[in-house]
């Protein structure tokens, strides 16, 4: 079947470009729907759909965006129109991928729009901040594909070329060639970081497999959590494993966020969670760059050139143990905290360079005093990377399997 990209930008003045970005998917056997999301100009030749088709998507006429105070206003109208516009399109199975083309305004818009689509849909954008800190990690779709736009701010030219017409193979291949996420068993979604901090996956992924399960493990390191929330929301998992909460204390704190909303979807979803501290009582910040002040002269580990992690103190794990608990005082569906009482990652065993006994007694004692009456509290004299952790989550699954809670 012929793959149809969605190309999205603004045809007034950016018209050369994304004509040029069509004809390169038509020459490789590709189709191409053009949306022009520009507001006062008009394209050069007609597009297939307008700049008032894509305001009216969201609510708006045309005339909103145009007589809007700002540019600011204008193009939020029009991205909130482009954004549900292209979910149309695509629950239509009109488009099988799509392609957005700007500067700041239209990336601005791009990442509203790619937002909008389910992970594992083809997105690109093609910007002249691509990789730029302007964009907020929380607003990137996770599986969102970037390529900069060298030397393409006004006009065609050889070098611009070169990225528009990788980028233009790449979506086109993207869309022929994806295995959209399959349906076929009941998925779990579970957060970790890798073997060296966190291992429980290494035992409980092919046990859960072997129940009829199909096992997803998010790395837990800002858009690993992003993708964990985006599916959540979507009501993917017939159950979540939120055993590596660290974004959490992140946003707190000033380090990797996954969002304000981490730890919230699952939840209001009433998806079964079973949840536990996992590396709670660290703050990854960015390896390369100076350590915030407000770390200073705390312990550190410093995990790659990449990144760092910063020792929360007795009263901020208390303060991560609050928000923890209020997260999961919003859930309508079951829920279970399980804290393991001997530590909650391997650098924080007894004697490993990172323990503190004191902290962890303080965020233990203050997850229980803050603990919802909608949640299970277990206390497993355990460490998270021991064997009996594991066997505690698959007998609760067991269990909730047998009494309907988890739709196996």
């Amino acid at each position: 079947m012929t793959k149809t990209i969605l190309i999205a930008g603004t045809y007034d003045t950016k018209d050369a470009e994304l004509t040029y970005l069509a004809d390169v998917i038509r020459a490789q056997g590709g189709d191409v729907l053009r949306m022009d999301v520009g507001v006062l100009g008009d394209p050069a030749s007609p597009v297939d759909i307008t700049k008032a088709d894509v305001a009216a998507a969201g609510g708006h006429a045309i005339e909103d965006a145009m007589t809007a105070e700002d540019e600011n206003a204008a193009m939020q109208i029009m991205a909130k129109g482009a954004a549900a516009k292209a979910l149309e399109l695509y629950r239509e199975d009109k488009v099988h991928g799509v392609i957005v083309l700007g500067g700041t305004m239209g990336t601005d818009l791009a990442l509203d729009m790619c937002a909008a689509l389910p992970l594992g849909f083809p997105k690109y954008v093609v910007s002249t901040v691509s990789f730029s800190a302007l964009l907020p990690p929380e607003r990137i779709a996770a599986d969102l594909q970037m390529i900069l736009w060298a030397g393409g701010l006004y006009g065609l030219n050889s070098v611009c070329k070169a990225s528009l017409s990788q980028a233009a193979g790449a979506v086109l291949g993207a869309a022929r060639a994806v295995e959209p996420p399959k349906r076929d068993r009941p998925l779990i979604g579970m957060t970790s970081f890798g073997k060296t901090v966190l291992r429980y996956m290494v035992s409980l992924k092919p046990a859960l497999e072997d129940r009829g399960f199909e096992v997803a493990v998010f790395h837990a390191t800002g858009m690993g959590g992003r993708a964990f929330e985006s599916l959540a929301a979507e009501g993917a998992f017939a159950a979540v494993m939120d055993f590596a909460p660290q974004e959490v204390a992140n946003h707190l704190f000033g380090g990797l966020s996954a969002g304000a909303d981490r730890m919230e979807n699952a939840g209001r979803m009433g998806i079964p969670q079973l949840v536990a501290p996992g590396c709670y009582d660290l703050v990854d910040v960015v390896g390369w760059q100076p350590v915030p002040a407000r770390f200073d002269g705390r312990p550190m580990h410093a995990h790659n050139r990449l990144l760092t992690s910063a020792v929360l103190t007795p009263d901020e794990r208390r303060e991560v143990a609050r928000t923890l608990c209020a997260k999961l005082a919003r859930a309508t569906g079951p829920v279970e905290l399980i804290l393991p009482l001997q530590g909650c990652n391997e650098w924080d065993r007894a004697g490993a360079p990172l323990h503190d006994a004191e902290g962890l007694a303080a965020f233990i004692d203050e997850a229980g005093r803050a603990c919802p009456d909608n949640v299970t509290l277990t206390r497993l004299d355990t460490h998270i990377n021991d064997a009996a952790f594991t066997d505690h989550v698959l007998a609760r699954v067991d269990q909730w399997v047998a009494d309907g809670t988890i739709r196996a």
